[in-house]
């Protein structure tokens, strides 16, 4: 039979195979192996926001990239996540994630309020804007660490320029919020240099370093123990807000300090800030694939960018609510995502969900967050997951029943 078989698959013009070929050299199969594609299309793509607002005193996320671990976890869990420069920068460390968007907080609000749409790119041309305040020895090393980057890590930093004027910067704590603040004395210049990059050299990305007032040793005390906040945050986040809200590019802020003494006593969540002379390699890294700003309207949407209503769970500590992306997420009328609040993860702020009648999950940790995160990727409701927590199905309205009203409190068993 099997020298038959292999008569019948010849062609008309081919000598038979002999035993030992046919064993040999097996037909190759013409049909192609079964694959389940169309199962790994049935559902979109899953996308996460993670949110650690700025210079607030954040448990966790508010220090020196001490949130960026959950951000590695939950990138491993989701297919898209989209979060800031606070949780994603630690100084000197920093950690590539192909499916993590970085997005400064100004545009991460605009964002979630429907106005603006996040391009994906593959690469940003990045230009680098320094204070003109910056001490030679200083400014050099920044310089070293942009060069450092293009050799070691391929990143396209093209050119940089220094501010007309030093920039002055400000800072202290308010006293009314205990948040951290503070201003530039001269904003014209550090816009002007980014025009100047802009126009320039074509950049799509902005990194500025300002130079900060040094502070005592005392007063850091605290926040290199792993406590209290981060009194530096509050108006980097002032200055990326007032490139990114007039050029509506990405941009991210390093501080330029002088290098501190050496204590023994340091926290591991301050400890990334205390290894180098920058804080500026994370904030270029970040800024070379970081997605463009686009206007929502019908061309980025025929662009293939990512929209607030494409969003589907945002995790915030528990009483930090009310920031303008928050608030715009939780109260969206379409595709409205799951909020989720992390009691573990406090702030100076009193902004909760109970004070702002937003209907979240609390959870007690990040683990949770995370696990709430994967049921419902899963499309699983996250209380199936719990004891006792799933409860007789309810009734809308009042409807007939065998003859008998029932009301909109009674259970249907």
């Amino acid at each position: 039979m099997a020298a038959a078989t292999a008569l019948n698959l010849c062609r008309p013009w081919q000598s038979p195979p002999t035993h030992n070929q046919f064993i040999t050299k097996p037909r190759p199969s013409i049909r192609p192996p079964i694959t389940c594609y169309a199962a790994n299309k049935s559902k979109r793509e899953y996308t996460s926001v993670m949110i650690v607002p700025t210079g607030v005193g954040a448990s966790i996320g508010g220090f020196a990239g001490d949130a960026l671990p959950i951000a590695r976890v939950l990138s491993s869990v989701v297919d898209c996540l989209i979060s800031h420069p606070n949780v994603l920068n630690a100084a000197m460390l920093y950690w590539p994630m192909p499916n993590v968007m970085y997005v400064e907080g100004y545009a991460l609000d605009r964002f979630a309020q429907g106005l603006w749409a996040l391009q994906p790119v593959h690469q940003n041309k990045v230009g680098l804007v320094l204070d003109a305040g910056i001490e030679e020895h200083l400014r050099v090393r920044h310089l070293q660490v942009a060069d450092a980057t293009r050799a070691s890590l391929g990143l396209p930093v093209v050119e940089y320029a220094v501010t007309d004027t030093p920039l002055e910067v400000e800072k202290w704590v308010n006293p009314t919020t205990g948040q951290s603040t503070g201003r530039i004395k001269h904003p014209d210049s550090l816009l002007q240099a980014v025009e100047n990059l802009v126009k320039r050299s074509q950049v799509d990305a902005v990194a500025v370093v300002g130079r900060f007032p040094d502070d005592e040793v005392d007063d850091l005390d605290d926040y290199r123990l792993g406590i209290g906040i981060d009194i530096l945050a509050g108006v980097e986040a002032i200055i990326s807000h007032l490139v990114v809200k007039e050029f509506q590019i990405p941009c991210a802020h390093a501080p330029a300090v002088s290098p501190l003494p050496l204590t023994s006593s340091l926290s591991p969540k301050s400890a990334a800030e205390e290894i180098g002379y920058t804080f500026l390699p994370c904030v270029l890294a970040g800024l070379s694939n970081a997605p463009q700003y686009l206007v929502k309207n019908p061309e980025s949407l025929a662009k293939g960018c990512i929209l607030a209503s494409d969003v589907d769970s945002v995790i915030l500590p528990v009483d930090a609510c009310g920031g303008d992306g928050a608030l715009a997420f939780a109260r969206s009328k379409r595709n409205k995502p799951l909020i989720i609040c992390v009691e573990e993860n406090e702030t100076v702020l009193n902004d909760t969900a109970d004070k702002l009648g937003i209907k979240v999950v609390r959870v007690s940790n990040y683990w949770e967050a995370i696990g709430v995160v994967a049921a419902h990727k899963a499309g699983i409701d996250p209380n199936s997951l719990r004891r006792n927590k799933i409860r007789n199905i309810q009734c809308l309205s009042d409807v007939q029943a065998n003859g008998f009203a029932v009301s909109t409190a009674s259970s249907v068993t």
